[in-house]
């Protein structure tokens, strides 16, 4: 007679782990979340990529008879991800930056994936495999990050700690669902003001790369936080517009003159530069030294 195994095969899950993570028991009802601590604790201990099968053959149990319910708590099970970033978010402020700016990284990611029933994939620009001489792209689905920038208790350099994780779907995938398609940045938008929200009374500083260097983003969250982003060298640039007084006519302006742009800046001899040392720069515990110039556009 053939013996299948029970629902019980495999290890136990730590006492400790069980507390580290009782945060986010509320989100979960009771038969998901004796799943999640499994899985978390297969994350913990699998190397190579963490699917859910890796888990379970980390935890003891590939042979359980009711696998199926732990792939089931990443696309049927009733939980709300929204819920557990924002309790996820309060856990890492409260622990490791209780005070000061909360300066939260944001970029994307492709996870490549192939198939007719993955319905939000796209093909996109590889931000790894391409540079500016090499073009790439890549099929799979396109997500947008925010992460927490802190130092953590056991090593000197800044670490990003994932807080919230947006899937941005295709355009082509909006379309066939009938739904109007939102831009990465849109999505950007959309996450920074959440954090924002969830945030009250704190400093937040959003860092990001040249893909969020829009206008709408900017003018979105400036009433509630600061965003640092990378521009192109010949971005065009303007002085604020003029004051108005009760002879102006027309209608109000919305820039000042044209500035110089950053290319012409760096080659300008009158340029005035300002030395500083940035600390922990890509692992060089002593700081590194740039030049910068500031001014305002």
């Amino acid at each position: 007679m053939l013996h299948h195994p029970s629902a019980a095969v495999g290890d136990a899950v730590p006492q400790i782990l069980r507390q580290w993570l009782q945060a986010l028991r509320a989100c979960f009802t009771a038969p998901s979340w004796d799943h999640v601590l499994v899985l978390v604790m297969g994350a913990l201990l699998a190397p190579g990529k963490r699917t859910v099968s890796s888990c379970l053959r980390m935890t003891g149990r590939a042979e359980a008879a009711n696998f199926a319910s732990y792939h089931q708590i990443l696309n049927r099970a009733c939980w709300s991800p929204r819920a557990v970033a924002r309790r996820l978010l309060g856990l890492v402020v409260e622990r490791l930056v209780p005070d000061g700016p909360i300066v939260i990284g944001m970029d994307y990611t492709i996870e490549r994936r192939w198939g007719r029933r993955i319905s939000a994939r796209g093909i996109y620009r590889d931000p790894v495999r391409s540079s500016h001489g090499h073009f790439v792209k890549a099929s799979g689905l396109r997500w947008l990050s925010f992460m927490v920038l802190t130092p953590v208790p056991w090593t000197s350099l800044v670490k990003a700690l994932p807080i919230l994780t947006l899937l941005a779907p295709s355009e082509r995938s909006d379309h066939q669902r009938g739904r109007r398609h939102k831009l990465l940045t849109d999505w950007a938008r959309q996450g920074a003001l959440q954090l924002c929200r969830w945030l009250p009374g704190r400093r937040i500083i959003f860092v990001d790369d040249s893909s969020f260097a829009v206008h709408e983003l900017a003018h979105a969250i400036t009433a509630r936080a600061t965003l640092i982003s990378r521009l192109r060298l010949d971005a065009s640039l303007f002085a604020p517009p003029s004051k108005r007084t009760a002879r102006t006519l027309g209608r109000p302006a919305q820039k000042g003159p044209a500035l110089p742009k950053l290319k012409t800046l760096l080659s300008n001899p009158a340029t005035t530069w300002a030395r500083i040392i940035v600390s922990a720069w890509y692992g060089h515990v002593d700081g590194k030294t740039l030049e910068i110039t500031s001014d305002t556009a």
